[in-house]
């Protein structure tokens, strides 16, 4: 998976009502209709524009700033919010199947992906993803992180310049990156390592967690992960991970999902598991490489995360599928923060610990 995110944690493609909607709602006032009014705010937020081969990168663009751009935005959303309810249907509704064809064109784009990241390790060229950017878009990015942004890229692996077709599925790509001045490799390895705690530091993304077994530094670890927006679903997932220390200021890991089911009725007595890979198709598949790479005087943390779910229907993909590829964004760079604010934790508490030994050690 990739470093500790087993991370698989909140990078699936499960709905959540994010950072985005809390700001749209201050800076236009309350919607009238709850959620589903701010739904189109949230989707107008960006535009996206090529920067680099396989990226793409945010770009914000202003608000309307007109009564009559804000109702457009709230119709729109109430439209999207009712499609996105027809076209991809509640935990009751009949299972979907994943096809083997859309779990061999899965392996192929991670088999592919897998081979990039090997190739930028060994060199040690583009460790990060922002390095590979133009002169001017890199200096500004680095100092964006510095001033605490994440960064966010959309990613786009193909088979010889070809894209890959998936049948009856989508899969959705985004690298996230962050900075934390101070920190260590090993501060961050501490918080990915910890799953058994997974479910404080990335609540209420993750509601449960543990390991299941270590041998080393290979980890099998269980995530219960929730997630609300029109509908709530809850999956039980299993992951394998791996931890690789490259040297003393980089490590990184690789995560792939072994299991993943779908809850019914969670928390209640005929709370049960619904077949992998026959349920609603939110998430069928799921792998993430996560980079550390201490330098700057601080410390870089980088999750890429690739997700298999089902297709949307023909017939309303023009209208709900923009919004539906916008989730794995929204959880990744959940995750990326909430990752920043256990380590930076985890860091002062080990600095107060040292403070309050060494007034205790004073004569």
């Amino acid at each position: 998976m990739a470093l500790g995110r087993t991370h698989a944690t909140p990078a699936w493609t499960a709905i959540r009502l994010g950072k985005d909607t809390a700001e749209a709602q201050s800076a236009h006032g309350p919607a009238e209709d709850g959620p589903f009014g701010l739904v189109g705010m949230v989707v107008d937020k960006g535009l996206r524009k090529r920067n680099a081969v396989g990226r793409n990168r945010k770009v914000m663009r202003p608000s309307f700033g007109t009564a009559a751009g804000l109702v457009a935005r709230v119709v729109f959303g109430r439209a999207l919010a009712f499609a996105f309810v027809v076209a991809w249907p509640a935990p009751a509704a009949p299972g979907v199947e994943v096809r083997p064809a859309t779990n061999a064109a899965y392996d192929r784009y991670v088999a592919l992906t897998d081979q990039r990241n090997n190739q930028e390790l060994q060199s040690g060229r583009h460790l990060l993803w922002i390095d590979s950017l133009g002169e001017s878009d890199r200096t500004k990015d680095y100092a964006e992180l510095k001033q605490g942004q994440v960064k966010m890229s959309k990613l786009d692996t193909r088979d010889n310049g070809v894209e890959i077709a998936v049948p009856d599925g989508m899969i959705h790509h985004w690298v996230g990156l962050a900075f934390i001045p101070g920190g260590h490799v090993d501060d961050v390895l501490a918080v990915l390592e910890d799953y058994n705690h997974h479910a404080t530091y990335y609540a209420p993304d993750v509601e449960q967690s543990k390991i299941e077994s270590r041998d080393g530094d290979h980890f099998r670890v269980f995530l219960r992960f929730r997630r609300h927006k029109v509908v709530t679903v809850v999956l039980d997932t299993e992951h394998d991970v791996r931890y690789f220390r490259d040297s003393p200021t980089l490590a990184h890991s690789r995560s792939s999902t072994v299991r993943i089911s779908q809850v019914e009725n969670p928390g209640k007595k005929d709370e049960h598991e619904r077949p992998p890979g026959n349920d609603d198709g939110f998430l069928w598949r799921m792998d993430t490489w996560w980079r550390v790479v201490e330098r700057d005087g601080g410390v870089y943390v980088q999750s890429e995360v690739v997700s298999l779910t089902r297709e949307i229907p023909t017939g309303l993909a023009w209208l709900v599928r923009p919004f539906v590829t916008s989730i794995p964004e929204e959880s990744l760079a959940f995750t990326m923060e909430a990752t920043r604010k256990a380590v930076e934790g985890r860091m002062g508490r080990a600095k107060s610990r040292r403070s309050s030994g060494a007034e205790a050690a004073s004569p």
